[in-house]
């Protein structure tokens, strides 16, 4: 069986359990295709997993390959795919919750996994899209039904899920608010927001009030003190943590945790965004992929601005 070069964990714990190294390569089974993977995005998911916390890794055999997001080209194709053919350039965010296998030279996908590149990007700004992109756009537009008009505030503004939530709910002709640090006001405004708050040194609470929704991609007690925000009948969306439902019932607020999900033709909608340059997608720092562990290491400080990408 031939072999590639990959990153993977034989145990889990902190990044040092990251090993460049070979492995073997990937084998497509029915509707799947092999891309050869050219820039691989990376999530807090991803160090979760690592860690022994993420529940991709339950119940799987190590060694593992860690990674969701892609872009690449394909090397080849099942018999019964004919959506793409080899030398299509493609991205995608490849089975999730299961494991992608992402940090390697190839991957094996699910053929509905996978959309055409968006043409204005390379393949290191199109690996950094998958996974935000398709989280903001189910937080707002699936769960939370964002209308035109409604004001909206958006927690950690300046990250991965959230600077493209900004730029999503702007998209849609919602009022936005950020939180992100006084470095990344500019940056934040840039995207559509037209009020940034320094969480650093204001309490949101004290500037805002009676808004139509949140979303938080910060967690719990962010969520909880949000509540005060939010007028009765609104809505609060999380990526992570959870509001005690007593609370949000007090006060009439809708509040719910989404995981995302898989959706080719979402996918497809981001896509066709991004070509118009109607959505970016902030590339904070990229690294060989043989570099995982100071990707995972700097993911961690949960200070990057934008997403972190490995370039394979």
């Amino acid at each position: 069986m031939a072999d590639m070069n990959a990153v993977r964990i034989h145990q889990f714990g902190g990044p040092e359990v990251l090993v460049y190294e070979r492995a073997p390569m990937p084998e497509i089974a029915a509707g799947e295709v092999l891309v050869r993977v050219r820039a691989v995005g990376v999530n807090p998911v991803d160090w979760k997993t690592r860690s022994g916390s993420g529940r991709a890794a339950v119940g799987k055999s190590l060694p593992i390959i860690l990674g969701w997001d892609v872009s690449g080209m394909v090397e080849a194709v099942a018999p019964d795919v004919t959506a793409f053919k080899p030398g299509d350039e493609v991205f995608g965010m490849v089975r999730f919750p299961e494991l992608g296998s992402a940090y390697a030279e190839y991957v094996a996908a699910p053929a509905t996994d996978l959309t055409p590149k968006p043409r204005s990007l390379t393949h290191v700004e199109a690996a950094a899209v998958p996974l935000v992109a398709l989280t903001a756009w189910q937080a707002l537009f699936d769960t939370l039904d964002l209308q035109p008009g409604q004001r909206i505030l958006v927690h950690a503004a300046a990250g991965g899920v959230g600077h493209v939530g900004v730029q999503l709910a702007r998209w849609r002709g919602a009022d936005v608010i950020g939180t992100a640090s006084a470095a990344n006001e500019a940056f934040v405004r840039g995207l559509g927001a037209s009020q940034v708050i320094d969480y650093t040194t204001t309490h949101f609470e004290e500037v805002v009030h009676d808004l139509d929704c949140v979303l938080d991609c910060v967690g719990t007690q962010t969520q909880t003190r949000s509540l005060a925000v939010i007028r009765p009948g609104g809505k609060l969306v999380g990526i992570t943590g959870q509001v005690e439902p007593a609370l949000a019932a007090a006060r009439n607020i809708d509040v719910q945790r989404i995981l995302v999900h898989t959706s080719g033709e979402q996918q497809a909608q981001i896509a066709e965004l991004i070509d118009s340059g109607e959505l970016k997608v902030e590339v904070g720092e990229v690294f060989p992929l043989r570099e995982a562990r100071q990707a995972h290491e700097l993911s961690e400080t949960r200070h990057a601005r934008g997403k972190i990408v490995l370039e394979v």
